[in-house]
């Protein structure tokens, strides 16, 4: 029977790791250092050791995603893959040749239940070829003892290339909607009344806007793989700042796509105030774009939200005096008071923990949904990241900073496995994915034609524009 596997929210106890523990193996091996049943810290070694499982012991789950997660900071995937087989066939040698089929049967579930766990949470980890072969070799010393496990063995490779196939299918349609924009803005420089229509056309209800970012939101957070967190902080290789040590180590760039997207929503929301010539036509659409925020924020998509308000606090849309005072700004004040980064982001880790709080209890999808603010959370990984060494005083590897990290990372993995329950508008999405955004300097030309300039630097730059648009 396969040992069973709790859902990621019930891996972690409020306290960042499960206190129960280990009680499962006593630690013969040396190595590891226990206070109170919890796992301090230990030689990699000795860590290592501690993920394979043998006829008396299966690590808990808290451990392999932990160790998963966090070891990729002191050796490749694939070099800890090959040690683990090392481990598991050292294993099988050493057993007494009479008792070789029994020890199989025993110790072939628990060898195949950690590897649908490494496969079906950290995929991205088998891009790698040397992981794939390490991985089949394995897959194959198994399947060769037993028709179930033959079954079993086919199986967790079918997932895992449908998962692999999936995410090289997501990066073509990134790669197609990036040519799409950049082609609707060649068209939109020579020809812009052709092209250029509004967000308001496209799409009049605020609410239905708002569920259909969070649509974007959700599928590009599905993608983004739990190690990308770690592999942005990999350490440089010392002797030369531009290398890293781990060089080969990343195969996929989900994450970075995820905060490009953060960027398009914030200059889209400029460039749709910006691009109207007429004072109440942008009132119109920075009331419009309110709305949304303010769905954004009740649906508990933090990530839209923030996009949205960073949008209009561009300084060629803040700039806009006369126009904002057509605008009822009173939502959009609360709105800004939720998301202010006074006191470390107070009011908003306040509002992201009562979302969190919902989505525990929720009985339908659309109450699960929590988005964080991305850049944060990203930020609150580097700076727990770096502000914990790795390696204690006696060499040991400093394991309790890597229950702290696989916590946060863990509670991402929750938020990222939840459905979007909002009917899709397909012709609202291609609109926000791929109609063409201004830079900043078309901002600023777009922005001091509807209100002219009001100082010298202003003045200066309206002309420096003017002058390079006209070239």
């Amino acid at each position: 029977k396969m040992p069973q596997t709790p859902p990621f929210a019930a891996m972690f106890d409020s306290s960042g790791y499960n206190r129960n523990l280990y009680q499962s193996k006593e630690d013969n091996c040396g190595g590891l250092c226990y206070h109170d049943n919890n796992l301090l810290s230990g030689s990699l070694e000795a860590l290592i050791q501690h993920l394979v499982p043998n006829v008396d012991y299966y690590p808990d789950r808290t451990y392999i995603f932990t160790f998963l997660l966090s070891s990729r900071l002191f050796l490749h995937p694939y070099e800890l893959m090959a040690k683990v087989c090392h481990l598991c066939i050292e294993q099988q040698r050493l057993s007494e040749p009479g008792l070789d089929k029994n020890w199989m049967q025993k110790i072939a579930p628990k060898i195949l239940q950690l590897l649908t766990e490494w496969t079906e949470t950290f995929p991205y980890d088998f891009r790698d070829e040397r992981m794939m072969r390490n991985l089949k070799e394995l897959a194959q010393r198994i399947a060769s003892g037993d028709e179930m496990y033959r079954k079993n063995v086919q199986q967790l490779l079918q997932n895992l290339i449908r998962k692999l196939a999936a995410v090289s299918q997501y990066e073509e349609v990134l790669a197609k909607i990036d040519a799409t924009s950049t082609d609707r803005l060649t068209v939109l420089k020579t020809k812009p009344q052709s092209i250029q229509r509004d967000i308001i056309t496209v799409c009049n209800d605020p609410y239905v806007l708002a569920q259909q970012l969070t649509h974007i939101e959700l599928e590009r957070l599905n993608y983004i793989g739990p190690e990308e967190f770690i592999q942005a902080f990999v350490q440089k290789d010392p002797l030369n700042n531009d290398k890293s040590c781990y060089g080969d180590q990343k195969k996929t760039r989900n994450l970075e796509a995820y905060v490009e997207w953060f960027n398009r929503l914030s200059y889209l929301v400029a460039t749709e105030i910006c691009m109207h010539v007429k004072k109440k036509h942008r009132a119109r659409v920075i009331e419009y774009f309110i709305d949304v925020a303010r769905e954004c924020f009740n649906i508990g998509n933090f990530n839209s939200l923030m996009a949205i308000i960073s949008g209009m606090n561009m300084s060629p849309v803040s700039r806009l005096k006369k126009t904002w005072a057509k605008v009822k700004t009173a939502k959009f004040d609360i709105l800004e008071h939720q998301m202010d980064p006074s006191s470390n982001f107070y009011n908003y880790r306040t509002a992201l923990r009562g979302a969190t709080q919902r989505s525990l209890t929720a009985h339908s999808n659309s109450e699960k949904i929590v988005i964080p603010f991305f850049s944060l959370l990203i930020k609150d990984i580097y700076f727990l990241n770096e502000g914990c060494a790795n390696h204690l005083p006696n060499g040991h590897v400093n394991f309790e900073k890597f229950w702290e990290l696989a916590k946060q990372v863990s509670e991402f993995m929750t938020w990222k496995q939840v459905e979007c329950p909002f009917e899709r508008d397909w012709k609202i999405l291609q609109y926000l994915l791929t109609v063409p955004v201004f830079s900043d300097d078309a901002l600023y030309l777009a922005s001091y034609e509807s209100e002219s300039p009001e100082n010298h630097i202003e003045k200066d730059r309206w002309k420096t524009l003017r002058f390079v648009s006209e070239v």
